[in-house]
């Protein structure tokens, strides 16, 4: 990732955000984890888009009700493990973005991610492994609402935040 890209965010529920990123912080490698637990929908808008991105994100949280979400459980990431989240809506929402940032998107971007919070990266596959049997029983399905959009810069390690918008509308 380009240092001075820009990072859009899905804000998670005040309480499972705690909760991942207590997850997170006693499982991710400790030299590596600059970051609260967050869920990413885009990893590197150009950064002079800063202006744009923030009035399109204040529009649209403006004007949507907060997005339905269901945490299905863990998430293998090969190295690593995850949250697995499930959010027609906040995809199709990404997808209005993308829309409006056609052409000056990454490869990586360009396509829709499988919405997770990454708790634990960078280790062996046998230590993911390990730690997802060892919490298969303690994540519990669940729904919860998406409370909004955060936008950020990437510095090369821990991320500036540049703002965040809750979603005040009646839905779309």
């Amino acid at each position: 990732m380009a240092d001075g890209a820009l990072i859009v965010t899905a804000l998670l529920p005040k309480d499972l955000h705690a909760f991942a990123t207590r997850l997170r912080d006693a499982h991710f490698p400790p030299e590596r984890n600059y970051l609260e637990a967050h869920v990413t929908l885009f990893h590197a808008l150009p950064p002079q888009c800063e202006g744009e991105a923030r009035s399109v994100l204040a529009r649209l949280c403006a004007e949507l009700a907060p997005v339905e979400a269901h945490l299905e459980g863990l998430m293998s990431l090969g190295g690593g493990t995850a949250l697995k989240l499930a959010s027609p809506g906040m995809l199709d929402l990404r997808d209005l973005i993308a829309d409006h940032f056609h052409g000056m998107l990454t490869g990586q971007d360009q396509h829709r991610p499988r919405l997770h919070v990454t708790i634990q990266n960078k280790v062996s596959a046998r230590e993911a492994k390990a730690l997802q049997a060892e919490l298969v029983g303690a994540i519990e399905p669940r729904q919860f609402r998406f409370r909004g959009l955060g936008l950020f810069r990437y510095r090369g390690g821990p991320w500036d935040h540049l703002g965040e918008w809750s979603f005040r509308g009646q839905g779309r």
